[in-house]
């Protein structure tokens, strides 16, 4: 069984260890012994920071541009509006290079930055049928060994407002799709209980997670919350529902948050958000104080909605503290967290971590401590999958 030696590696707790890994597992941290005859073949971090990988909580590998010829941006004609987005991401993708061409760009970009779990909504609805599920599903196969993925069943254009799309969810759900996805039930199907008893009828059935978009703002997109809050307690699934963006809790006031905090903690609904430039977004810091699991992704790369991001979550923490107004250090390693333990937490990732007996999946970057890594995003660093180098300073090395 193969095992590698890594020396003097800087923890997140500043001290120095030296770390063993052993059939791609942690086997042994220990205090830095500055031995004199390193092991053979160590390698020697010479007090470089060292963290579990990163974790990439929501994107779209299927409709994603990166690597694709440079489309300008759409804007909606009357404010932001998911139905418009929806049509210009149709006109779009009919041009675009070949699906598994741009996930596979987008998988390495990821890679090389330092994300080794990942969580992609891939569209379904009555015109693509299953056809970018088994696309992304072919390319999630082939990457299997450098990044571990799970799949939303993403119903991107509604569920009750497009035939034939509850079916198809379920169809998906058997070719391997980990979660069932929804898309703001009121302002989109217009029918809050009809599209979550499709939801979570078909997550009680098929024993997945539930991961629900959800842009309506203000009380509509609290209601909504409470709604898959109770839905979520009934059912027992405690640690297995998301809702990604929940605009509304960035848009409520003070007393509202403070009582949709201890409701999203007690029922055990984590909370994804990107901190869009233009949208109001969850208080990270007030939802983590009452419990409530906050985790990030960058959502979307180089597509219809947006032309921004880059695949490294560092900076996407970076992002979230600098919106947040995160200056001290404490704050600024809650931001770490958020793509790190807190993402490991929503995705459920078993064996994640710089512990024995975790899966030895991290990088080793310049930075003397977490803090300064936040708000330095050194790009000189190195990722480990099971103890391999496999990416350095941004690009594939395996």
């Amino acid at each position: 069984m193969r095992q590698t030696h890594f020396l003097n590696a800087r923890l997140a707790d500043g001290s120095l260890a030296d770390l063993t890994v052993t059939g791609g597992r942690f086997s042994a941290i220990a205090p830095a012994a500055n031995a004199t005859a390193p092991p053979a073949g160590a390698v020697d971090f010479a007090g470089q920071l060292v963290l579990p990988a990163f974790v990439e909580g929501h994107i779209h590998l299927d409709t994603s541009f990166y690597g694709d010829a440079w489309r300008p941006h759409i804007p909606c004609t009357d404010g932001f509006d998911v139905r418009e987005r929806v049509a210009f991401q149709v006109r779009s993708l009919e041009q675009a290079a070949p699906m598994d061409e741009r996930a596979k760009n987008q998988l390495e970009l990821y890679v090389g930055h330092g994300s080794l779990a990942m969580r992609s909504h891939v569209m379904v609805d009555a015109a693509v049928g299953l056809k970018h599920v088994e696309t992304i599903l072919g390319v999630r196969e082939k990457y299997r060994e450098l990044i571990d993925i799970q799949l939303v069943a993403f119903p991107q254009s509604g569920i009750l407002s497009s035939l034939g799309t509850a079916e198809l969810l379920d169809e998906a759900l058997k070719l391997g799709c980990d979660l069932i996805g929804g898309l703001d039930p009121a302002s989109f199907d217009r029918d809050v209980n009809g599209h979550l008893d499709v939801v979570f009828g078909l997550a009680e059935r098929r024993g997945v997670g539930v991961d629900i978009h959800l842009h309506d703002g203000g009380t509509l997109g609290l209601f909504e919350i409470e709604e898959i809050c109770a839905r979520t307690a009934a059912l027992s699934m405690q640690g297995k529902v998301a809702v990604s963006h929940s605009y509304a809790l960035g848009d409520i006031s003070a007393d509202a948050l403070a009582r949709a905090g201890e409701m999203l903690a007690a029922s055990g609904v984590a909370i994804m958000t990107n901190a869009p430039g233009n949208h109001p977004f969850p208080p990270a810091a007030a939802l983590r104080s009452a419990g409530v699991t906050v985790f990030a992704g960058s959502d979307n790369i180089r597509d219809s909605w947006w032309p921004y991001g880059d695949g490294d979550m560092l900076n996407r923490a970076n992002m979230i503290g600098y919106r947040s107004g995160f200056y001290e250090d404490r704050e600024l390693e809650a931001a770490c967290d958020v793509v790190s333990h807190a993402g490991a937490k929503a995705l459920g990732l078993k064996g994640y971590g710089i512990a024995v007996g975790a899966k030895a999946d991290f990088v080793a970057l310049k930075a003397e401590h977490v803090p300064e890594a936040v708000v330095a995003v050194p790009r000189e660093r190195t990722v480990y999958r099971a103890g391999r180098a496999i990416a350095k300073d941004g690009a594939m090395i395996a």
